[in-house]
């Protein structure tokens, strides 16, 4: 599938939701990360980072928002959905996209410590796999990283 960028309306319509979630990871204590499913132009889950409020290192966004959705749908199968999410996806967020078989991936910032998704590898469209997905990178960009700096200089 094809990777890029594309601005369109709706990846920033939707971003923004993702954004508004990230902050309210951001005011927990946790990383902010935000992540909202789309389906038929619906956002049907929107979910944030829950790791140190659960104490569960797989309650990231995207696996959170995931579960979510194929709650709300009744199928595992998410493929004809969309991840919205302000950080690139690990390696672990990437698998759980790979297993929903979902459609399209529509990402922020990019993660040059873990980026699964097309900064330290590629699993989107590894021809090996029994699944591939579309991945839009780089929309709102600039806020989804600016989140991250804040959150991170706070610490320091």
């Amino acid at each position: 599938m094809a990777s890029g960028r594309d601005m369109s309306t709706e990846h920033v319509q939707w971003m923004r939701l993702a954004l508004d979630e990230a902050k309210v990871a951001m005011e927990s204590g946790d990383v902010p990360v935000g992540a909202v499913v789309v389906c038929d132009g619906e956002v049907i889950a929107s979910r944030h980072n829950e790791r140190e409020a659960t104490l569960d290192p797989t309650a990231h966004a995207e696996v959170l928002a995931l579960r979510d959705a194929a709650n709300v749908l009744g199928r595992w199968r998410l493929d004809d959905c969309t991840l919205v999410v302000t950080l690139e996806p690990c390696v672990m967020c990437a698998g759980a996209l790979l297993n929903s078989r979902i459609d399209t991936l529509v990402f922020g910032a990019a993660d040059p410590k873990g980026g699964a998704t097309s900064t330290l590898y590629n699993v989107s469209c590894d021809p090996r796999l029994s699944h591939n997905f579309t991945v839009v990178h780089g929309v709102l960009a600039d806020e989804s990283a600016q989140l991250l700096q804040d959150f991170f200089a706070e610490r320091r």
